[in-house]
Formats: structure tokens, sequence, C-alpha cells
């Protein structure tokens, strides 16, 4: 299958973790192409592929005004195909997650634009000090000091559990080939128009 793993990523980390899904993915044998989210030929991506997967920050509770209006926008095209999405925040690190914290943002996100992801995976993110600007990096020294997170601005602190990716992405591929197992086999010929019927919708588990 044909996999597009979107990324809403500010300043890197959503970016990593798409790319070590698409590594894992492609272990398992899939075409899997890693794009950012807010790319003009979205509409054109979203059609030719088989499945996609939504990966984005959380940057003071929301995961962005941007890729917020691409998911209203695009959240039909979303929904017919197998689908998930990730958030990374960093109220998921340490030893002691926030896990509610971490499923309001992706509450908040679904509320905000009607699509439904089928799978959701919380990760945690990364204390990018060095990509910041001066407020940015100000701002979120401040929060880690009360949170109890890494406050030395003059390096990153990366937080993310990616053996936790690992398994999301294996885990994903897995659904992959039950679905394909459950699909009737399609002559290449007919597979395009079928898909445009909505015959190759399959529901979700």
């Amino acid at each position: 299958m044909r996999v597009l793993v979107l990324h809403a990523s500010r300043d890197g980390q959503s970016a990593a973790i798409a790319s070590r899904v698409a590594r894992s993915l492609e272990a398992g044998g899939h075409l899997v192409e890693v794009l950012p989210a807010a790319i003009p030929s979205l509409a054109a991506d979203l059609d030719e592929c088989d499945a996609v997967i939504v990966g984005a920050g959380v940057r003071f509770g929301r995961h962005g005004a941007e890729l917020e209006r691409l998911l209203r926008h695009h959240r039909e095209g979303l929904a017919h195909k197998p689908n998930a999405f990730f958030s990374v925040s960093m109220a998921m690190a340490g030893d002691t997650p926030k896990r509610e914290e971490a499923r309001r943002y992706v509450d908040g996100l679904i509320a905000r634009t009607g699509w439904h992801p089928e799978r959701t995976a919380l990760f945690a993110g990364a204390l990018r000090y060095t990509a910041y600007n001066p407020f940015v990096r100000w701002m979120m020294r401040k929060i880690a000091e009360h949170t109890g997170r890494a406050t030395d601005t003059a390096r990153d602190h990366e937080y993310t559990d990616w053996a936790e990716v690992e398994r999301f992405a294996r885990d994903f591929a897995t659904r992959l080939a039950l679905r394909a197992a459950r699909q009737p086999a399609v002559p290449a010929g007919k597979k395009h128009a079928l898909h445009d019927l909505g015959e190759h919708q399959v529901a979700g588990d």
C-alpha cells in the first residue's frame, strides 16, 4: 500500500517522528511518502494514497490553526481511508505523563475540525531550545521550570519514546494487512473506478 505520512512540525520533532514511522512502515513493505501537511498538492496526494497518518506537535495547548483548517477541509478524504493521528506534547514527557491533559489536546482538535481519526497516539516531544526564537525560548523555559522539565537552553532535550513510536507504526501496518485481507481482489483496470464509487472503503474496527 502507499501510505502518506503528514506532519505539522514547528521545530522538527513531529517531523522526526513522522520519519521514524515511515521507516518502520517501509520495513513492512509499504511505499511511504512523508510530507508537510500544508503542501499545495495535498488534495491530490490524499486521493492517490491508500492510507494516511497525520502527526502534529502541541504548543500552548493547540496543534496549530493552520493544521485545523486543513483537517476541516480534507476531513471527508481522510475518513475514506485507513487513518491515524499522533499528537506530540510535553504533557507525555517524563515518568508520570499527564495523559488526560494530552488527550484533551486531541479531543479539542477533533471538536474543532470534525475529523475523527480511527486511531490516535500520544507521544512525548522535545524541548528544542536551540530552534526557538527568543520569546518562545523564554516562555518554554518558564513552563519547564513550573513542570520540572529541563531548563538548560543551551541544548535540546528529547523525551520521545522511540520504542512506542515503532509500536504505533507496527500496529498501523498490522491493521492495513488485516484490511487488505478482508478486501476482495480487484482487477487493476477497475481499481480506480471502484475507488471513485467508494467501494474500496472499509469500516473501522
